[in-house]
This record gives structure tokens, C-alpha cells and sequence, in this order.
């Protein structure tokens, strides 16, 4: 078993997380990945209203005793959704973990803390998560250029970004971007995180509330098939390519701005993709993990595959490249 500060913060078994994901954070996964014995995240935003999102937590709690978070992004949008109200719905049902994401969470952070209710903060740069860990987050998901979603605007690869993040930040942090085995997590320690979270591998398992033929899709696709759309807004995001993704990016080299190409990417048209399967009918996140992934298992079957695999990385295949002298020298 392999132990961290973070799986000491949360009271999880195992030091991965279920990232929060739009469409996808759902209580019948957030609870398989919790029943697996690790850190299942509902979407707050995915709920249409504060009480739908308590009905959630309250239907997530029926299917685990085991604890999972809520995450709450903030991002610009048209309309802004009613923050304070979801975050009420979160302190008033319990939640003790949250996860914040998106532009300057302190408002956020201090309400949960009156609460006791701990932050981990996601954030795609050193200076932001250096930032968050001084707004008062106990906890940061460092994300990756190979992360599904918003890499920010570095694009600095998780290789890189991870140890240095971890030579500055003094809190708890996991890694995020490009993780779906028991070889990324070995790595991820290596590198100075204490865990990783995983959002693509997550969307590709058995409890995953999308459609059957997106999961196939993603299994199908390798590490090529992906598109980061909204480069020249400078608000990046990294969805899977299809023939709605790739039109974006040509109009955009072209001069579109956001107005020109609000229909193609509205929110609406990603999440039919995840009810009717047509992976052509909007646009849906998905990161370069998807060379990683091979099958659709059960979250069960995924954490105790990624589990057995890093442990055998760290006492078998590590240590047998260690000479007699080399170990004798490191004890």
C-alpha cells in the first residue's frame, strides 16, 4: 500500500483522485471511484441548480459510505452560474473535501475554511498554485500541457512542471495531465507529487454515465487525437478532435473570435456527445491519455490494476536496477 500526505489529508486509501469533470462527475462514478478507495469528485456545475446538486451529493451517499468531494470551477462565462449558492449546498450537506479550480478562488477557499471543509486547488503554473497555497488551499492538483480541459497558457509538460512545483510548494500536491497507469503514477512520485488525479482514464470505465460508443472512441484514439481550440483567445482548451474541434481551430487561424464559433462549441452540443454517442456533435474534453488506454474496466478493476502495477514498478523492476553495492550503499 502506498501512503502519502495526501491520502492522510483526504482519508483515502489510495493516492488518486477522479477529476472534475463537466458532464462526467457524476454520483454513480464518483461513487465506484470512491467504493475503489480512491477520491471521487462530483461536478458541481454539472447540476443544473444548487438543489439538484444536493439531491446528487444525497444520491452519492447512497451509493458510498466512503468519502468523496465536490469540485467547483470558476471560469468566465456568459452567464455566471450562482457560486455562492452551489458553495452554500456544498457546506450545508457535509461535503469535507473540495475541489476549486479557475480564477481567484480566495472568496471561495475562506468560506470553506470557516467550515473546516479542505481545498485542493487545481492550477496549471508554479506561481498560481504558489498563490493558492497562500490563499489558505491545503492541498494542489498541478495540471499538465497534456491534460484534457484548460492547460493554461505555459504550455509547460507535466515532466517538467511537476518537480518544479514541487521544489517550491510546501502542501500537499498530486499531478494531473496525462495519467492512467500504475507507470505515471511511479512517476508522479518521482517527480515530487503525492498522488495523481485522472480525468480521461476516469470518463473510459464501466460507471462512466456517457454514452458506450464515446468510450470506444477514446479507446480507439492514441495520443494524436486531441485539439487545442481557443489558443488565440488565450483561454486554451484541449478537447478530443473530431470535425466540430479541428473547424475551430482552422477558423480560428483564419480570424474567428469567440462570437464567430459560439455555436459550434456550446456546452449543450458536448453533452449530447456523451448521451447520444456521435462524437462528431460538439466539443468534449479529452487529453493525450488516450494513447494510454487500452480497455474499459470497472473503477474497481482500474485502481487495483494501477495500484499492483506501481508497486511492482517500485520493488521489482526499480529496485532490480539497483547493484548489490548500490543498495547496500542506499541503506
Amino acid at each position: 500500500m502506498i501512503k502519502t500526505r495526501f491520502t492522510e489529508l483526504v482519508g483515502v486509501e489510495h493516492p488518486i483522485v477522479q477529476g472534475g469533470m463537466q458532464w462526467v462527475g457524476r454520483a454513480e462514478l464518483v461513487a465506484a471511484v470512491a467504493n475503489a478507495g480512491a477520491l471521487g469528485l462530483i461536478t458541481a456545475l454539472t447540476q443544473p441548480t444548487p438543489e439538484d446538486l444536493t439531491k446528487e451529493i444525497a444520491r452519492c451517499r447512497d451509493l458510498t459510505d466512503k468519502p468523496f468531494g465536490v469540485n467547483l470551477t470558476i471560469l468566465p462565462t456568459i452567464k455566471p452560474p450562482p457560486y455562492a449558492e452551489y458553495r452554500q449546498a456544498i457546506i450545508e450537506a457535509g461535503i469535507k473535501m473540495v475541489e476549486t479550480a479557475g480564477n481567484k478562488p480566495q472568496e471561495h477557499v475562506t468560506e470553506f475554511k470557516k467550515h473546516g471543509i479542505k481545498i485542493l486547488h487545481k492550477c496549471t503554473s508554479v506561481r498560481h498554485a504558489l498563490s493558492a497555497e497562500r490563499m489558505g488551499a491545503d492541498a494542489i492538483s498541478i495540471d499538465g500541457f497534456e491534460c484534457a480541459g484548460h492547460p493554461g497558457e505555459d504550455d509547460t509538460p507535466g515532466l517538467i512542471l511537476i518537480p518544479a512545483a514541487a521544489d517550491k510548494v510546501k502542501i500537499p500536491m498530486i499531478a494531473s495531465g496525462g495519467f492512467g497507469d500504475g507507470r505515471g503514477l511511479v512517476a508522479a512520485l518521482a517527480l515530487g507529487a503525492e498522488g495523481i488525479n485522472m480525468g480521461t482514464r476516469f470518463m473510459c470505465t464501466r460507471e462512466s454515465p456517457i454514452h458506450q460508443l464515446v468510450k470506444e472512441k477514446i479507446v480507439a484514439n492514441d495520443e494524436r487525437e486531441t485539439e487545442l481550440i481557443f489558443r488565440t483567445m488565450r483561454n486554451t482548451s484541449r478537447v478530443a478532435r473530431n470535425a466540430i474541434s479541428t473547424k475551430v481551430v482552422a477558423m480560428e487561424k483564419e480570424g474567428a473570435k469567440f462570437e464567430d464559433v459560439r455555436e459550434l462549441v456550446a456546452g449543450a452540443r458536448g453533452k449530447m456527445v456523451y448521451a447520444s454517442g456521435d462524437a462528431d456533435e460538439g466539443i468534449w474534453s479529452a487529453g493525450q491519455v488516450q494513447g494510454l488506454i487500452h480497455d474499459i474496466p470497472t473503477c474497481a478493476e482500474l485502481v487495483s490494476r494501477i495500484m499492483r502495477e506501481a508497486e511492482a514498478i517500485i520493488r521489482s523492476r526499480l529496485e532490480g536496477m539497483m547493484s548489490g553495492a548500490s543498495r547496500q550503499a542506499a541503506e
